[in-house]
């Protein structure tokens, strides 16, 4: 097919667009996609390994994935009167969000800088995106943000808690606010929940329009594409009907499932990244010329005096980061840095400092 076949079959608005870049990392010490750097142990290595052996493959998944429901929704303590639905990953949920709101007139809001996916979804689906920009210190713009709501109407708001690429947790008071103000949906987005001081989850009952979304990406199975979204079950049913059938592997349920019993495991594997953050905020604090932020996540949002120069001096020193300085006019000179093991830190600071 020739590039002029090309540009007239595919849509104008997806030939501007850029895809979801992925960095090479083949012999890096790989810090720049949130992942949680631990593996499992030989033994639940080889216990896993049994079971997914055994697993039918040449049936679509079954009941399993209704067990992998129940045992999500009894880990996250999912309300009375809610109902839960699974996605490949989150990123398959913020679509799904977007295709089953697609009505005249919908459009989506968040704040910005804020994960790429909101927007895209967007995008794709055709839908009006509103960023809302955050403040100088990336808290939400309260004024700013009832103003965007009261103006455009939204039909989905996205409050990630905590943020990404920002790593904080935002102002309850203030999201209570952008609540109570949405005309349609707000979609709470606990993607780092393992890694933050608190969650929504309590007090997502409170509300009829506000759906709490999670991903086990971060818990420690970024490979397995395991997203989960909890709401009210009118609302879930409807979102649920334009979920693809069979769109969780039985492959994937399963490590889900093993995951899930073994959850002390992992518990502790989130309990060292957050000790391991710790130490990496303290040792920022000491780096001349570089300003950190709290964080919530299992990564850190720093700013340096010169963020190309910063990342490709660590890159030559093998270790490798996000630059998100491009990303939005308030990320000047940022870098993302992923919290990995002990070693990977000691070497992560050691890159940075000499790189500065």
């Amino acid at each position: 097919m020739s590039a002029r076949d090309l540009k007239k079959l595919i849509r104008q608005d997806v030939q501007s667009m850029h895809g979801y870049a992925i960095q090479p990392s083949a012999g890096m010490i790989k810090l720049d996609a949130m992942e949680n750097p631990h593996r499992l142990s030989p033994q639940l290595q080889a216990e896993l390994g049994q079971r997914l052996g055994a697993l039918a493959l040449n049936r679509y998944p079954g009941e399993r994935v209704n067990e992998l429901r129940r045992a999500l929704a009894a880990y996250a303590r999912m309300p009375e009167g809610f109902d839960i639905m699974l996605g490949n990953g989150s990123d398959e949920l913020i679509s799904l969000i977007a295709m089953a709101c697609d009505v005249p007139g919908a459009s989506i809001l968040a704040p910005l800088p804020g994960f790429v996916m909101y927007e895209m979804s967007a995008r794709l689906q055709g839908l009006k995106f509103i960023g809302v920009p955050l403040t100088p210190d990336f808290e939400l713009d309260e004024a700013a943000m009832l103003a965007a709501v009261a103006e455009h109407r939204p039909s989905i708001i996205y409050i990630a808690y905590p943020n990404n690429p920002t790593a904080n947790l935002w102002d309850d008071r203030v999201i209570d606010a952008i609540i109570e103000a949405a005309p349609g949906l707000v979609v709470m987005d606990e993607a780092y929940q393992p890694f933050a001081s608190r969650s929504y989850i309590d007090r997502v009952a409170r509300h009829g329009n506000v759906l709490l979304m999670r991903t086990l990406s971060k818990f420690g199975l970024a490979g397995a594409r395991i997203g989960y979204m909890i709401g009210p079950k009118a609302l879930i049913a409807e979102i649920d009907k334009v979920r693809p059938p069979y769109n969780i592997s039985v492959l994937n349920c399963e490590t889900a499932l093993f995951a899930l019993e073994h959850e002390t495991v992992f518990a502790a594997q989130a309990k060292n990244l957050r000790e391991e953050r710790a130490r990496i905020q303290a040792a920022l604090a000491g780096l001349p010329g570089v300003k950190s932020w709290p964080s919530d996540a299992n990564m850190i949002l720093v700013r340096v005096p010169d963020a190309q120069n910063t990342f490709d001096g660590m890159k030559s020193r093998g270790v490798l980061v996000k630059n998100v300085s491009k990303m939005h006019l308030l990320l000047a000179n940022c870098l993302r840095l992923t919290v990995g093991t002990a070693d990977e830190n000691a070497q992560m600071l050691a890159a940075l400092q000499a790189s500065l």
